[in-house]
């Protein structure tokens, strides 16, 4: 057991994205946090008195990095504190996850940035 955590705290944020994936291919599962289901009765009642909760957490996709490569791997290395090889995998391998659970001011800077710099970002 300690050799497999050994291994995953050598491993990059891309390679451990490509290992959460494969996990939940390989297994069926999702690793997305558990929700609490209410009572159906007290799911409409709390649905009309509280209202629409407003999204907290994005997740920020480079879509496609446009025509200034490196430029965007120096924003990616910003960003995210990645290793040259491991910016540009990530840049290359795009569509991809660049930040998960990021605030929503933090998602719109890490937009901003990219889009300065020609790459196209989506927020989920």
């Amino acid at each position: 057991m300690e050799e497999i955590i050994q291994a995953i705290e050598k491993m990059s944020v891309l390679d451990l994205v490509k290992l959460k994936e494969a996990l939940e291919e390989r297994f069926g599962v999702t690793a997305a946090a558990p929700v609490a289901f209410a009572a159906p009765g007290a799911a409409g009642a709390a649905a009309e008195a509280a209202p629409a909760e407003e999204k907290t957490e994005f997740q920020v996709m480079l879509s496609a990095i446009g025509d200034k490569k490196i430029q965007v791997i120096k924003v990616i290395r910003q960003i995210t504190g990645l290793g040259l090889k491991e910016a540009k995998e990530l840049v290359d391998s795009a569509p991809s996850v660049v930040k998960e659970s990021a605030t929503k001011e933090e998602a719109q800077r890490i937009k901003e940035q990219l889009e300065a710099e020609g790459a196209s970002v989506e927020l989920k």
